[in-house]
């Protein structure tokens, strides 16, 4: 391409000038444009950069701390959704937080920037880890355990807890900010800053609620976070040289700063919040009073807002700004520069920048008329030179040859130097290309390497999840059926992991079949993969193999990489694991009713084997099957027992029924011969009698007459307990009950100037019941009140519905003796009296309150009573309130 500069337009005026003239002018003429230019953008844009300068700073350094807040706040939201996939797999189990502990540990490697990490449900257990440094953790535990206190231990590299002397007792996390935020909004939520009990400091946390298929609420899985966390974030944050970040609430209160300030301070132990407003820095708050002048409630800041505002007779730029990315974090974000940290500089500037063309104006003015004659002539050969580079391609070494000044000398050995090193430069490019080639090369096959031992991870997770799913929808497992269930689960167990052998092994039991000795292992079914067989009657005993029972009493789960070299199952080599060529091994315990009735073993050939997370989850989760098997065993034994003494109980009651009615029926017709008899000689039909023989005739006939009606109450109650009787409901009137009830003891009453009475609201509608049975319970209940209250006390029926008019409650209450709170047990129980002096005098058979007990269920109802002794007693009926018509 052939480009023709300089020809027409304007540069036709200078044809024919000498060329140094023309440098010499045009050399003059920009110095003299750069000078002028300058000074005016020095003069009248210099405070104009200094805002715009301001305003990029303040913006940047703003968007700056908004994304490090966003990248530092969404790490929870990845810990707690990671954990949330694992529950989901069904690896984890909020209701037992004992599997929980290796998992937060490990989690808290991964993440590194999440100071705690809990875990709480609803039976109020809760457990918390805490990373002190890279080889120690702090874990807090509460549970049914440690009776709901809050135990503190120390982790070490080894995994050994030493408990420390830190104990809050009856702690309960479903109270704390963290576990009530997430209940309240029901998803992933952040909390309000709070104070927590451990230690007197400031927290914010981010949780995550858990619930199960049904929709009911587990428990909450929370990230706990340091406030001092935020503010080392933005101390890392340089602004200027004397500016400040922090971030307040809407409410004005502090929440981190770049400066080394605390948004708390200590009273009386307990951290305080902190408002802006009170800071210690004058600096924060003088920018904080004035925010709160120029807004009268911060809500009203709703987008960016850029200010300024003067401080000890200064300038101050101010940007305020709304947290973005979480909606629940409601913080603003304030950037404080001083005008001076950017005038200062720009002032000296630009009067270094004035001088330095002043003087540049006369030096140039001096050398362009001199150099302007040296420049030319070299300048024509050095333009001359220079076209060979258009063949550097070509193969041919590029050299180019001036004289003349120094410089332009200079300049072609620099030149020369470049030519060869571009050929150096393009003949290592190349080499470099094919270097990285190879390095892309083996890369891409690392990252399949690394795809497909992820997607080998996932298939496991999968296979693994498969077969906990048919375990728990296999039919063995819920009928308690042993032998099938456990062949079934340790067929898949080991085809799932990929072991030679898993084994059910038992500890054995007492005489009686109670609480496990732990001093013999037997083995319930024992799985070899490569043979497919099963075997039972297996033992080991605790005398053989001392320090491997010891190891199984104190871990929840034994893993074993390599079974030569751990001290743990070296009991076992020589004589099981050798011979078997078992070089590692997986032994979890069994939890059934609380406890450990045995262990699942797995046992591994070949090589030594690195047992994975997933896998040690999936030992737990097979561990829970065989535990749940063994319980439904139990419960199908002891729901047959019970069956079994149910129908002896049922068989030895209708016998009683039985021999109770025919005694009953063969007493009452001797017992009404007598009382015909009796009746007869008080009437004198065989002749007179003497009085004391009226005397002794009248107390046969009350002795006849009460054991008629012992065995008329002995009759019902049969009846009852053999549900003989049919209630026959109908409405009812309940005053009419009540009064009729009344009228029935009157001349008792009357007897003993006891006054009756009723206490009933005012057209209540009527009731449906069988008004001969509930007349016989209130004339029951009436007739005791009267028999035990002295000459001129008071008796009477309370009848008052409740709020709901769902039921009515019937109380008979007197002013009699009374009875001990200790005895109203006994009120209720066939052939049973409370035994005083006054009941001694009063007799009665004992059956009268079970019968009006016995009658009121028949209605759905109850009997409630209570009494003080020496002031009366109260016996409450409550029944179905069924109005007419319903």
């Amino acid at each position: 391409m052939n480009k023709n500069t300089g020809q027409g337009g304007l540069f036709s005026l200078f044809k024919g000038v000498p060329l140094s003239c023309i440098l010499l002018a045009l050399f003059v003429l920009q110095i003299f444009l750069a000078v002028g230019l300058t000074a005016y953008l020095s003069i009248h844009n210099g405070q104009k950069a200094v805002n715009e300068l301001a305003s990029s700073l303040r913006r940047e350094v703003a968007n700056g701390v908004e994304q490090n807040l966003q990248t530092y706040l969404s790490t929870p939201r990845q810990v707690l959704r990671s954990n949330q996939n694992i529950i989901d797999m069904g690896l984890l189990r909020i209701e037992n937080l004992a599997t929980w502990e290796p998992y937060l540990i490990e989690q808290l490697k991964i993440f590194p920037d999440a100071l705690a990490l809990t875990a709480s449900n609803e039976q109020q257990e809760y457990l918390a880890v805490q990373k002190l440094n890279d080889r120690q953790f702090l874990l807090r535990y509460a549970s049914k355990s440690t009776g709901y206190d809050l135990y503190t231990y120390r982790i070490d590299s080894q995994g050994q807890r030493t408990q420390l002397p830190e104990v809050i007792k009856n702690y309960d996390a479903r109270s704390r900010p963290n576990y009530q935020t997430a209940v309240t909004a029901k998803k992933f939520s952040f909390s309000q800053i709070f104070t927590p009990l451990t230690e007197p400091t400031l927290f914010i946390s981010a949780s995550q609620p858990i619930y199960n298929s049904q929709g009911e609420l587990l428990g909450v899985n929370s990230t706990l976070t340091h406030l001092s966390e935020i503010g080392d974030l933005l101390q890392d944050i340089k602004v200027g040289k004397s500016g400040q970040i922090f971030i307040i609430e809407r409410s004005g209160l502090l929440v981190a700063s770049s400066t080394t300030e605390e948004p708390f301070r200590l009273q009386n132990g307990k951290p305080i919040r902190l408002a802006a407003s009170q800071s210690g820095n004058s600096f924060t708050q003088a920018t904080a009073k004035y925010l709160a002048t120029k807004f009268s409630n911060f809500d009203q800041i709703q987008s960016l807002q850029q200010l300024d505002f003067s401080f000890e007779g200064k300038r101050q730029f101010l940007e305020i700004r709304p947290l973005q990315g979480e909606p629940n974090v409601n913080w603003l974000i304030v950037v404080a520069v001083p005008e001076a940290d950017f005038m200062g500089q720009i002032d000296r500037n630009t009067q270094t920048t004035i001088f330095v063309c002043l003087g540049a104006l006369g030096l140039a003015t001096i050398l362009g008329i001199v150099s302007a004659r040296w420049i030319t002539q070299p300048i024509l050969d050095f333009s001359t030179a220079t076209k060979d580079l258009a063949d550097f391609t070509n193969g041919e070494d590029s050299v180019v040859k001036v004289q003349g000044i120094k410089e332009l000398e200079v300049l072609s050995e620099s030149f020369n130097e470049m030519a060869q090193q571009l050929r150096k430069t393009f003949t290592a490019l190349t080499t470099k290309n094919q270097e990285l080639e190879l390095q892309v090369k083996q890369r891409t096959q690392e990252l399949q390497q690394e795809i497909q031992e992820r997607i080998n991870s996932e298939q496991k997770l999968g296979q693994h999840s498969r077969v906990l799913a048919e375990l728990a929808n296999h039919k063995a497992v819920f009928e308690g059926n042993l032998e099938t269930a456990f062949k079934v689960i340790t067929e898949k167990a080991a085809n799932a992991l990929e072991v030679e052998r898993v084994g059910v092994w038992l500890f054995n039991s007492d005489a009686y079949g109670g609480l496990r000795q732990r001093t013999k292992l037997q083995c319930i079914n024992l799985y070899e993969r490569s043979n497919q067989r099963h075997s039972t009657d297996i033992e080991r005993n605790l005398a053989d193999y001392p320090s491997y029972f010891k190891a199984l009493a104190a871990a929840h789960t034994i893993t074993v990489t390599d079974t030569r070299t751990d001290p743990r199952v070296q009991e076992l080599w020589n004589e099981l694991l050798e011979p078997n060529n078992i070089l590692s091994l997986i032994d979890t315990k069994l939890w059934v009713g609380g406890e450990v009735v045995g262990t699942v073993l797995y046992e591994h050939i070949g090589i030594p084997r690195t047992w994975e997370l997933s896998e040690q989850n999936f030992v737990n989760s097979i561990a829970e099957f065989v535990a749940l098997t063994l319980e439904v065993c139990d419960r199908k034994r002891a729901e047959s027992a019970l069956h079994e003494a149910k129908e002896v109980a049922e068989m030895a009651n209708h016998a009683k029924s039985t021999f109770l009615k025919n005694i009953s029926y063969e007493l009452k017709t001797p017992l009404n011969s007598i009382l015909e008899i009796t009746e007869s000689l008080q009437n004198e039909v065989y002749g007179s009698v003497s009085e004391e023989q009226r005397q002794s005739l009248n107390i046969l006939e009350s002795s006849g007459n009460n054991l008629l009606e012992f065995i008329n109450q002995i009759l019902d109650l049969t009846d009852i307990e053999s549900s003989k009787i049919e209630l026959q409901l109908a409405t009812t009137s309940i005053r009419g009950l009540c009064d009729s009830s009344l009228s029935f003891v009157k001349h008792l009453a009357f007897q003993k100037n006891i006054h009756l009475s009723l206490q009933i609201p005012e057209e209540l509608e009527p009731i449906q019941v069988d008004e001969r049975r509930i007349r016989q319970v209130f004339i029951n209940l009436l007739t005791n009140a009267i028999k035990f209250t002295k000459e001129g006390g008071k008796v009477w029926i309370e009848v008052q519905p409740n709020s709901t008019n769902k039921y009515i409650f019937f109380s008979v209450v007197d002013t009699g003796i009374g009875m001990l709170s200790d005895d109203l047990f006994k009120l209720f129980q066939p052939f049973m009296q409370v035994e005083n002096s006054s009941t001694r005098r009063s007799g009665g058979s004992g059956l009268g309150l079970v019968m009006v007990q016995k009658i009121v269920e028949l209605h759905g109802g109850t009997v409630h009573a209570e009494s003080q002794l020496g002031k009366g007693s109260r016996f409450t009926v409550k029944l179905p309130w069924k109005k007419a018509g319903e």
